[in-house]
């Protein structure tokens, strides 16, 4: 409906059947949890930044020491691409009407998720075997807060992705679990785009 036309549209008068169809497809043309997952995301980047913001106005500060990066999370961010590249895959086998192929990459980079977050850990663990803690550097404070929301942000993903997994599994055909992928895929690239600035600040500051 352009200007013109809610110019003259009269209110008072009732609608048609037909005209309230549209109207209703209009309002509901975006899926309740795509517009949930979007509100989400919104909600999710602007606490990022907030924090990406504090970091950068922390580290001005003469305590600040730098924290040194394990090699391991090198690997981590190679793990976390992958895994994203295989939901953006496992989308488009869905798209397609690709069921095998779409169920094996759903799988791997569900698995790889899990891979990347038991080497968050590890990077933790020798952090903290350096003597890396927390309360002794406000760097060393950031960086657990920061991977520890990553963390959880991924933990919370992979519900969704085992729900889509489910939903593959029973599902007749991957039309009905299409959606779900879609949103795994849309999800896991949000969080590859987090990861890649909070490791980009970590390692160039």
């Amino acid at each position: 409906m352009n200007f013109f036309q809610q110019l003259t549209e009269k209110p008072w008068l009732p609608e048609s059947d037909g005209a309230a169809a549209l109207r209703r497809r209009r309002t509901f043309a975006l899926p309740r949890v795509s517009l949930g997952l979007r509100v989400f995301l919104t909600v999710a980047t602007i606490i990022f930044s907030l924090m990406f913001i504090a970091y950068a106005d922390r580290m001005t500060f003469p305590d600040w020491r730098p924290l040194h990066e394990p090699w391991l999370m090198w690997l981590n961010t190679a793990i976390l691409l992958l895994s994203s590249y295989l939901f953006r895959k496992a989308r488009t086998a869905a798209d397609h009407g690709r069921t095998e192929p779409a169920k094996l990459r759903l799988r791997i980079a569900g698995f790889l998720s899990f891979a990347f977050l038991a080497g968050q850990l590890l990077v933790w663990q020798q952090l903290v075997a350096l003597g890396y803690f927390a309360k002794t550097n406000p760097a060393n404070a950031f960086f657990f807060a920061f991977t520890a929301l990553h963390g959880l942000h991924l933990i919370g993903g992979l519900v969704a992705w085992r729900r889509a997994c489910i939903k593959v599994r029973n599902a007749h055909d991957i039309a009905e679990a299409r959606l779900s992928i879609e949103l795994c895929a849309v999800y896991w690239q949000f969080l590859l785009v987090i990861w890649l600035a909070m490791f980009g600040l970590l390692l160039f500051t």
